[in-house]
C-alpha cells in the first residue's frame, strides 16, 4: 500500500512537472555530450554542448515562470540544430540524429497539452519537418567523411548514450502519458461514486459540505456543556481570476491544494467547502486567542505554497474572518455569518489578512 502511494506521489509530481523534468533531462543530456566531446577532442561540438547547456538552464527559469510555449520551440530548435552540427563534425555512424527520435515524443505529448483544437497541425508540421530533416541528413552524411574521426571506444559510447536517450524519452512519455489517462478516468470514476454515495462530502475537496457540516456546529452549540470553540470563515482571493488567467482545471487544483493545506495545518478541526472558493472550518475545543495564532499562521502557510499546476506555480491568499462561540447566538447560521462579515470585511480592506474582531 505504501509502495503504491509512493508510486502515485512520484507520478502526480512528474506529471505536473513535466516540462521542468524534460529540460533539466535535457541539460544534463547536454552537460554528458559536452564532457564525451572534451574526451575525444571535438572543440567546435564541446562549444556547441556548452550553447545547449545554457539554453536548457534558460528554460528551467522560463518553466519556473510558466512560459511552456518558448520552452517547447527551444526543445525542438535545439534538438534539430543541435543534430545537424554534430552528424556534420563527427559523422552518421556517431548516431546523433537519435535525439531526432528522442524528441518525438516530446513533440506530441507537450503539443498536444499546449496547442487545442485546430492548432494540433502545428504537432503535426513539426513531426513533417522532424522526419524531413532526418531524410536530408541521411542523403548528406551517411557516406560523407566526417570533420574528426572518433575512435572506437567513444563512438560505441556515443550510440550507447543517444539510444539510451532516445528509448528512455519514448518509455518515460508513454508512461506518463497513460498514467495521466487512467488517473483522470478514476478521478471520473470516483466523483461519480461520490456524488450518490456522500451527500455530506465535497466532491472536489473531499471536504464536508453544509449539509454534513451545519449539524456538528448546531450540536455543539445546543450542548450547553460542551466546551469552547470558534468559527473561521475563508475565502480564497481573486479566485475569479486564477480561473480567468488559467482555466477552471487550475482553480480547481488550488482549491484541491488550499484544502489540503488547511487539513495538515488543522488537525482534529472540522472543515467545510461552504461554496465556491468559501471554506468554513470548526475549531472545537479553542481558546478565542490561541485560534487567532492558529489562523494567522494559516494565512501565511497558504500565502508562501503556491500551487503547481503543469508547470505553473499559482500563487493565491486568503482572508479570514474569526470569531469564538458566545450565549447571544441561538444557532449555527448566526456565528457563521458573523464570521462571514468580518471575512467580508477583509476582502473591502486589504484582503489576505485576518479579522476577528467587528470594525
Amino acid at each position: 500500500m505504501k509502495s503504491k502511494r509512493l508510486f502515485n506521489n512520484i507520478m502526480h509530481f512528474l506529471v505536473h512537472n513535466s516540462f521542468l523534468f524534460t529540460v533539466v533531462i535535457m541539460c544534463l543530456v547536454h552537460a554528458t555530450m559536452l564532457g564525451i566531446c572534451l574526451i575525444s577532442g571535438v572543440m567546435p561540438l564541446m562549444f556547441v554542448n556548452v550553447l545547449s547547456v545554457v539554453v536548457y538552464l534558460f528554460c528551467i527559469v522560463l518553466c519556473n515562470f510558466g512560459h511552456i510555449l518558448p520552452v517547447y520551440i527551444s526543445v525542438y530548435l535545439e534538438v534539430s540544430v543541435y543534430c545537424i552540427i554534430a552528424v556534420h563534425y563527427i559523422g552518421w555512424v556517431s548516431a546523433s540524429y537519435f535525439f531526432l527520435f528522442a524528441i518525438v515524443p516530446i513533440i506530441i505529448y507537450f503539443g498536444c497539452f499546449i496547442f487545442k483544437g485546430r492548432k494540433r497541425l502545428y504537432i503535426v508540421l513539426l513531426l513533417v519537418l522532424n522526419f524531413a530533416l532526418y531524410f536530408c541528413l541521411y542523403l548528406r552524411y551517411v557516406d560523407a567523411k566526417p570533420l574528426y574521426e572518433l575512435s572506437y571506444g567513444i563512438r560505441t559510447t556515443l550510440v550507447i548514450f543517444t539510444t539510451f536517450v532516445m528509448v528512455f524519452s519514448v518509455i518515460f512519455y508513454n508512461t506518463i502519458y497513460i498514467y495521466s489517462s487512467e488517473f483522470e478516468m478514476s478521478s471520473l470514476e470516483l466523483k461519480n461514486e461520490q456524488l450518490s454515495a456522500d451527500a455530506c462530502r465535497d466532491v472536489l475537496t473531499k471536504l464536508l459540505n453544509r449539509r454534513g457540516f451545519l449539524p456538528l456546529v448546531s450540536e455543539l452549540m445546543d450542548d450547553k456543556k460542551s466546551n469552547h470553540f470558534c468559527i473561521a470563515f475563508c475565502d480564497i482571493d481573486n479566485f475569479k481570476r486564477i480561473n480567468d488567467s488559467y482555466g477552471h482545471d487550475c482553480g480547481d487544483e488550488v482549491l484541491r491544494h488550499i484544502s489540503k493545506t488547511i487539513q495538515k495545518e488543522m488537525p482534529g478541526c472540522d472543515i467545510c467547502r461552504w461554496g465556491g472558493e468559501e471554506i468554513v472550518i470548526l475549531m472545537r475545543d479553542y481558546e478565542f486567542s490561541e485560534a487567532k495564532q492558529k489562523m494567522e499562521n494559516l494565512r501565511k502557510c497558504i500565502e508562501t505554497n503556491p500551487t503547481v499546476f503543469y508547470n505553473k506555480r499559482i500563487s493565491a491568499t486568503i482572508t479570514i474572518g474569526l470569531e469564538e462561540r458566545k450565549t447571544v447566538y441561538n444557532g449555527p447560521e448566526e456565528i457563521i455569518k458573523t464570521a462571514d462579515e468580518r471575512m467580508y470585511y477583509g476582502k473591502q480592506h486589504g484582503k489576505n489578512i485576518l479579522i476577528f474582531k467587528d470594525a
